[in-house]
């Protein structure tokens, strides 16, 4: 029989996806989507100041609810037996746990009381405290490091001089029979919502002995006409608190989102005493994700040369505090930061960066040096140091995320969550291959045979092209669009990181401007061709392209320009028409940097790689999925692209989700899906029978 850790660290095991569980020996079943959506979700690791406890979130699916509740675990490396416990103030959601500079409590985020507010509790976690009794939603926090200070951000109108008078203009609005709404200036909206007017900002709280919000809070950004952070992703990661001062990344005040993006660095002092001031570097650039030393002194920061686009290399920059004086932290690394972390000690810089289809943790020197990588293969995130202690979500294409430590004898996990679930399943092994694609360059691509795979038996294929397009489909666990559900299914995957892919290099991510749709086919042919060859289960008679996004836009690209070893296309919240496109999205900056000049200037580039221009050439069966609430892709394209099957005859279908956004996050709507995308794979490139583990629809 395995001991209690023995069995613990065999389920760890299991739960990063590398067997089956080694006490039941369970027979192995397909993954499915319900499986997928229902599945705990880790995240956003903790350790105390003292290096003693692990907090993190755990996303917990309501299926019935529909949604997704936070709750908070607890480890304390006193107890190395014993495994993480859930708090019991996660009997109501809880999100964003922050230790307080001398360990003694746990804040975090929870809507409780009818709206979210900061909370706090100890490390027992039976108690929930209330921090914050504001009218409006606290986003996001952080504490000053001496624990006097709190920093939340909140929305609110800029012209108004109290809290009160956002949260009255807010409620008349609601109230208000007219639906009207008038604009000036840009942005209409942002993501998912329209734009009424306020802005995200930053106000300080004093917090008294007992680590609960004194006073009114004090504006910081008063007069300051941005974001700051930015919405709707931005978080506690944007901004930076010492004792005395708030360091934060917005745009130029004055600057609409989605069209401006150069983000500077703002410095504002705690009392309010003075408005923000620009902090260098004063060279033209973006720069972002402030992370302060230990002892104040240093500012690590993220800096994009030039225009600041997807694609531009994100430096690891460090600023003396004292003198002015910055540097470069890796110098002639060509790779791109996303999230920065010091040690306790400040000797040491940690950063996550994307790598050759996975992103990794490195370390790095402050004063400059070749970064030192600590993590091989697979997905990092949420980067936590405390002591002698380095901890961070961790998952792959293998299984979903836990947390790990991370220390010179490589990674050793904490956490085991959905073990008991994952013993079920023996996830199809990925496999990563090279091929040469456009100009003759090295191009990285993943290959996932089906769940249950027999060799010499030849399987249908689910060829997905993500998004971005500076993005990647690598080493990573995703909860919407998962190769493993494909391979569950009975599909083999075959997924290519074309040029403009993230993690290859700056020149590799800047190849795909300007060229949406001539490099990346290419590559994507190769790719194909490459895996055809190399792969002999894979039936090349019997394949599907499916794409999102821009992996959408690729999809409704190639139905016209390269349709021949296609028997169907799910185009998902694609781009269809490139000139409007670029007129009605949230973010037309982004539209004009890549295609290289405005829509009405430079015509002919918008209409070079426009999908409408090739729709006479359409014969493949396609499946068109939009979401109601997108306005990054909006709803037009996806009508556009449907209406134009339609009219060419092809056999074609529209499942319509007006309740999501650019991405299905409902787990009810994730799991529907799933099968509409099954369903249609099956009428076209089979397996003709599917069993009922292998459904999408499975329990």
């Amino acid at each position: 029989m395995l001991g209690r850790m023995a069995r613990w660290a065999a389920l760890a095991l299991v739960a990063a996806g590398l067997g089956a569980d080694p006490a039941t020996g369970a027979a192995a079943r397909p993954f499915t989507a319900k499986d997928l959506a229902t599945l705990d979700r880790v995240s956003d690791p903790q350790l105390s100041p003292d290096g003693r406890y692990l907090a993190y979130s755990v996303g917990v699916v309501d299926w019935t609810g529909n949604r997704l509740n936070g709750t908070l675990w607890l480890a304390d490396r006193k107890a190395p037996t014993q495994p993480p416990r859930l708090l019991q103030v996660s009997v109501k959601p809880a999100s964003q746990p922050r230790w307080s500079p001398d360990a003694s409590r746990l804040y975090f985020l929870s809507n409780r009381a009818g709206s979210q507010q900061v909370w706090r509790t100890d490390a027992e976690g039976a108690t929930a405290v209330q921090v914050t009794n504001l009218p409006l939603d606290v986003h996001s926090y952080r504490l000053s490091p001496d624990g006097r200070t709190l920093v939340v951000a909140l929305s609110v109108f800029a012209d108004c001089p109290t809290l009160a008078c956002t949260k009255a203009r807010q409620d008349a609005r609601k109230a208000n029979q007219v639906s009207a709404v008038t604009y000036e200036h840009l942005p209409l909206f942002i993501w998912d919502e329209w734009q009424a007017g306020e802005r995200a900002q930053l106000f300080a709280m004093k917090l008294d002995a007992s680590g609960a919000a004194a006073g009114e809070p004090v504006r910081l950004m008063a007069g300051f006409d941005a974001d700051a952070p930015e919405r709707p992703f931005g978080g506690d990661a944007d901004f930076a608190v010492s004792d005395r001062e708030v360091i934060f990344s917005a745009l130029a005040p004055g600057g609409a989102q989605g069209v401006d993006d150069l983000y500077g660095l703002y410095s504002a002092p705690l009392d309010g005493s003075a408005p923000p001031r620009r902090i260098g570097p004063a060279a033209s650039g973006s720069y972002g994700k402030p992370t302060l030393s230990p002892d104040g002194g240093q500012l690590a920061f993220l800096a994009q040369k030039g225009h600041g686009g997807e694609d531009v290399r994100a430096a690891v920059m460090v600023r003396d505090l004292r003198t002015g004086a910055e540097h470069e932290a890796d110098p002639g690394f060509d790779r791109s930061a996303g999230s920065l972390a010091w040690s306790s000690d400040g000797r040491t810089l940690y950063a996550v960066m994307g790598d050759q289809g996975s992103t990794r943790l490195f370390a790095l020197d402050p004063a400059g040096g070749q970064p030192r990588p600590l993590t091989t293969g697979g997905d990092v995130a949420g980067v936590s140091v405390a002591r002698d202690r380095i901890v961070a979500a961790r998952d792959g294409l293998a299984g979903p995320p836990q947390i790990f430590e991370i220390g010179p004898r490589g990674e050793r996990p904490l956490t085991a969550h959905n073990a008991a679930r994952l013993a079920d399943f023996a996830f199809s092994k990925p496999e990563q291959f090279s091929f040469k694609g456009w100009n003759g360059e090295t191009v990285m691509a993943y290959v996932l045979p089906p769940q249950g795979y027999q060799p010499g038996r030849k399987y249908p294929v689910a060829f997905l092209i993500h998004g971005g397009p500076h993005g990647s489909f690598g080493d990573a666990w995703s909860t919407r669009w998962n190769p493993q559900v494909w391979a569950g299914m009975g599909y083999a995957v075959v997924m290519v990181d074309f040029h403009g892919s993230a993690g290859y290099g700056e020149a590799f991510a800047h190849a795909i401007v300007g060229h949406w749709g001539d490099r990346p086919l290419e590559d994507l042919q190769k790719g194909w061709a490459a895996a055809l060859a190399r792969y002999p289960y894979l039936d090349g008679d019997r394949a599907c392209a499916l794409g999102g996004s821009y992996g959408g836009y690729m999809v409704a690209w190639i139905a016209g320009a390269w349709n021949a070893p296609w028997k169907c296309l799910v185009d998902h919240d694609g781009v269809f028409e490139t000139r409007t496109m670029a007129l009605t999205t949230d973010i037309p900056g982004f539209s004009e940097y890549e295609t290289e000049g405005l829509s009405w200037e430079k015509g002919e580039a918008y209409e070079r790689f426009n999908p409408l221009n090739k729709v006479a050439a359409w014969k493949t069966p396609i499946l068109v999925i939009h979401g109601g609430k997108d306005l990054r892709v909006p709803l037009g394209q996806g009508l556009a692209a449907f209406t134009a099957a339609q009219r060419r005859n092809i056999p074609s279908k529209l499942v319509y989700y007006p309740d999501e956004n650019h991405w299905v996050l409902k787990p009810q709507n994730s799991v529907e899906w799933y099968r509409n995308v099954e369903d249609w794979m099956r009428r076209w490139i089979g397996p003709e029978t599917a069993s009922a583990a292998g459904s999408a629809t499975a329990p």
